[in-house]
């Protein structure tokens, strides 16, 4: 082989070898995705400073930013209506459902208790977190258990705490109109301005079924805060196998307050406010609340049993 061919076999081979290192440098959007797993935070910066980090890794169009709202970015100013007291009603109406500090309809109370009170900031700079994903271009919104007949409550508590999800929601310009259902046997859902009212379903499905219905891709990774362990395992759970990464934030930061709720207080602050609740209501109608007849527990026995227990 002459010179000649030697060295233009050299010159193929060096061009060869830049374009592969370039090919290796990638852009990055061409990046692997990380493992999905669960962490453990009490700190929202370390949910957004991850999303950010991983923005950079596989391009910001590829992360999808999904925050719980009930003891993840707002709590209730007192236990009474709190998430935690829904799960002790729950638990104890399960055991009894005659058991006097049963309320009757329980999804009903909470939401005159969303209409009468307020939230408060799980931490001082959680909107300001937030804001700092959407300025970076990320997709942010919400996904809630709450369903839609509490959506008024909700936006207005979103608006007072500094959140807006609009500009940085997926799907059509400020979602759905109208409810729909995921399934034929589903509960209605909404979607709008990027907050996703899901009525306590499951929420990878519920996410499934949120990407595919605004014929959005997958994204790359999925960066969730909830402070519920079930609700992240469920979104861990939807997404295995596929292409798609979830790194589930399990968010702390009210647990001390949640162990620390009150059920007597609850109930003493319940047996104060519910004659008023429905005094509005019987004056001004249902069209912000709507609570249930005092006297449903009517199949229930004069004495409960476990009252007699005590």
């Amino acid at each position: 082989m002459s010179r000649y061919h030697v060295n233009a076999l050299l010159l193929v081979l060096c061009l060869g070898l830049v374009g592969l290192l370039s090919a290796c440098a990638g852009t990055p959007a061409q990046s692997a995705s990380p493992s999905s797993r669960m962490i453990e935070t009490t700190d929202l910066a370390q949910v957004a400073d991850t999303a950010l980090k991983l923005a950079g890794q596989v391009g910001a169009d590829h992360v999808l930013v999904v925050f719980d709202l009930d003891n993840t970015l707002l709590a209730m100013e007192q236990g009474l209506g709190s998430d935690q007291w829904y799960d002790w009603q729950k638990a104890i109406s399960t055991a009894d459902p005659c058991d006097p500090i049963v309320v009757v309809d329980r999804l009903a109370v909470q939401g005159a208790l969303y209409f009468a009170s307020a939230m408060r900031l799980t931490q001082a700079d959680a909107p300001a977190q937030v804001r700092k994903l959407q300025e970076h271009g990320l997709k942010v919104i919400i996904l809630t258990s709450r369903g839609d007949d509490f959506r008024l409550q909700t936006f207005r508590e979103l608006r007072r705490g500094g959140f807006s999800f609009y500009a940085s929601a997926f799907g059509p310009p400020g979602g759905y109109a109208e409810t729909f259902m995921t399934t034929p046997d589903s509960r209605p859902v909404r979607y709008e301005d990027g907050v996703f009212l899901t009525a306590g379903q499951h929420k990878g499905e519920m996410l499934q079924a949120l990407l595919n219905k605004t014929l959005t891709p997958w994204p790359a990774v999925i960066v969730m805060a909830d402070d519920k362990a079930g609700n992240l395992q469920a979104v861990l759970g939807a997404f295995a196998g596929s292409a798609t990464s979830v790194q589930a934030f399990r968010y702390g930061g009210e647990d001390a307050t949640v162990a620390a709720f009150d059920h007597a207080e609850a109930v003493r602050q319940w047996n104060l406010v519910e004659p008023d609740l429905r005094g509005l209501q019987a004056q001004f109608g249902a069209d912000n609340y709507d609570l249930p007849a005092a006297s449903a527990k009517t199949a229930c026995s004069a004495v409960s049993p476990r009252t007699v227990a005590q």
